[in-house]
């Protein structure tokens, strides 16, 4: 594997465990560099567990995950925080923060007793706003935001922080349909002209098709298949995975496979 094609992150063997239950069971899996993967599969199954993993917020009880063949549990806090960013699942904030105050304190992690803010997180913070069409609210509170707008500006706040990899929880959870199609534009855009790595958890296969380069099923704590959504958008694996009989077709507008879900198995 060449330097360009290795991926941005190996998951090595992983097991994370609570108290009297597995969560993930041995986890191996390859995230590549500069493109999209999406995390998909049943309530429960590991999902979010396994982002939160990668940006180590949980401590394995074995394997391990790699970062451009690091050992993450070797960084500090804040070199990893510079290498990968995370947006949890509902996030929050004081409602009388604004905008700017909020997307300013994704340049924490490169602040320090002798650098405090200067040009280069000036330039973060207007290229993150700018990004995600956010610049025009900056002195509004978040309290008066509606819902996509407040999802644009936390996703602004991890761009700040300019990390090679956005980690995002269910970014279009309780989010109507306009706004869950623009929040994944949005993504697949900075994807597009940042080269951002981007891993994010779906529960919509439909979206998760459209959008994903690389899919991955989980399943009770394991990865079930992993590879395009061509490959893994079949009857079979639908039924497999999540207990559901459905028929697969072709978007006819994206060329993507779409499932029509019909009835549990």
């Amino acid at each position: 594997m060449t330097a360009n094609s290795a991926p941005s992150i190996s998951i090595d063997g992983l097991t994370l465990t609570y108290p009297g239950k597995t969560v993930l069971d041995s986890v191996s899996l390859d995230i590549p560099r500069g493109k999209i993967t999406v995390l998909a599969g049943p309530n429960g199954c590991g999902k979010s567990t396994l982002l939160r993993a990668i940006r180590r917020l949980h401590r394995p009880a074995a394997g391990r995950v790699l970062l451009e063949e690091m050992d993450v549990a070797a960084l500090s806090e804040k070199a990893l925080a510079r290498q990968i960013g995370l947006l949890a699942q509902n996030p929050s904030a004081p409602e009388d923060m604004t905008v700017e105050e909020l997307v300013r304190l994704g340049r924490y992690p490169h602040q320090t007793m002798l650098q405090r803010w200067d040009a280069q997180d000036t330039r973060a913070l207007e290229a993150a706003m700018a990004g995600t069409g956010v610049t025009g609210l900056r002195d509004r509170p978040l309290g008066s935001l509606s819902g996509g707008q407040l999802q644009r500006v936390w996703i602004a706040m991890v761009l700040a922080q300019e990390t090679e990899i956005v980690c995002l929880d269910e970014p279009v959870n309780h989010l109507d349909l306009a706004h869950q199609l623009d929040c994944l534009d949005l993504v697949r855009q900075l994807n597009a002209e940042f080269g951002r790595t981007v891993v994010l958890v779906l529960h919509d296969l439909n979206l998760a098709a459209r959008y994903a380069d690389q899919l991955v099923f989980m399943r009770d704590g394991g990865v079930a298949a992993c590879g395009t959504p061509d490959e893994l958008m079949t009857e079979a694996l639908i039924a497999q995975v999540f207990n559901v009989d459905a028929m697969i077709i072709t978007d006819p507008a994206y060329g993507r496979p779409l499932c029509l879900p019909l009835r549990t198995c």
